[in-house]
């Protein structure tokens, strides 16, 4: 169980590093569509080898599993990504961790948009928490910042919506293919929707960055991509789910701290009001609900 919950912090520790790794890359003058390529681009090889591995044995997938896994490609990878990439440009690490960390609330409003599932009461009570905290750090970082943040918060918070998305429709999929044969197709599909969408939008000399770019892009693709996807995999085989989603708590506050040890981002009485909020709004969201009568 010990090594359960290590993997799982760590894999929650490695998401996080991403948006610092992500607004490390920006301050060499590099774009959201050269950066994400770079990143799809040595995360493909990764991917690929996943998916043959996981395919090893099974079955062909058949013509509505290939448009699926194309489907879910497209949103739960490549546009929560490029959305994620492109908002980050714009606001902070921290406010951009806590808007993706609503995540689990996106998934029962769009169950109960689409399917007419009911929303409980403490769930309820624990998503206007969260929300509150999210705005809490937003009105102060627009106060801050400007503007742009409005437009960046936007941009993540459709990232979100777009990996929600991904999680409400790949539920059948996951029974049907394996969550490990599914997470590497549909990665691989959006690696290369990556590549196709900078050969389409920027001219070839484009790729010519910084070299600080290639490594961060390289970190990024490994520590920050493919190695956690693996890690919270192997975590939820030893603890289970919940308890992987519990750790998971941590990857805003190793956010926060990353940000302001490596990026110099302010911690202020209300980044750490909002984080308190939104972290203990997802808490009653995902555990106290669970309880019978709540």
């Amino acid at each position: 169980m010990a090594s359960g919950l290590l993997l799982a912090l760590a894999g929650s520790i490695a998401f996080s590093g991403k948006a610092i790794i992500v607004k490390l890359a920006y301050r060499h003058g590099v774009d959201a569509v050269t950066l994400i390529m770079y990143r799809m681009l040595f995360a493909l090889p990764i991917f690929a080898v996943m998916a043959w591995w996981a395919s090893r044995g099974k079955p062909p997938l058949s013509r509505k599993d290939w448009l699926g896994v194309l489907g879910l490609g497209i949103t739960g990878y490549y546009l929560a990504s490029f959305l994620d990439f492109a908002g980050l440009a714009y606001i902070s690490a921290s406010l951009e961790r806590l808007i993706l960390y609503l995540n689990p609330t996106l998934v029962v409003l769009l169950g109960w948009l689409l399917y007419g599932r009911g929303i409980r009461w403490v769930q309820a009570a624990g998503m206007l928490v969260s929300y509150c905290g999210v705005v809490l750090v937003f009105g102060h970082e627009a106060n801050l910042q400007g503007t742009n943040v409005a437009w960046g918060a936007l941009l993540v918070f459709l990232s979100a919506v777009s990996y929600a998305t991904y999680l409400v429709y790949s539920g059948e999929m996951v029974q049907r293919l394996g969550s490990l044969r599914l997470v590497g197709l549909a990665t691989t599909v959006a690696c290369l929707c990556c590549l196709a969408q900078f050969v389409v939008l920027r001219p070839l000399e484009a790729a010519m960055v910084a070299p600080e770019v290639i490594w961060l892009s390289v970190l990024n693709a490994t520590l920050c991509t493919a190695a956690p996807v693996l890690m919270v995999m192997m975590a939820i085989e030893r603890v289970g789910a919940g308890m992987a989603a519990q750790a998971g708590m941590v990857g805003p506050l190793s956010t926060i701290l990353m940000g302001g040890w490596i990026l110099g981002e302010p911690f202020t009485v209300w980044v750490a009001a909002g984080t308190a909020l939104v972290v203990a709004g997802i808490f009653v969201f995902t555990r106290l609900a669970r309880r019978p009568g709540a």
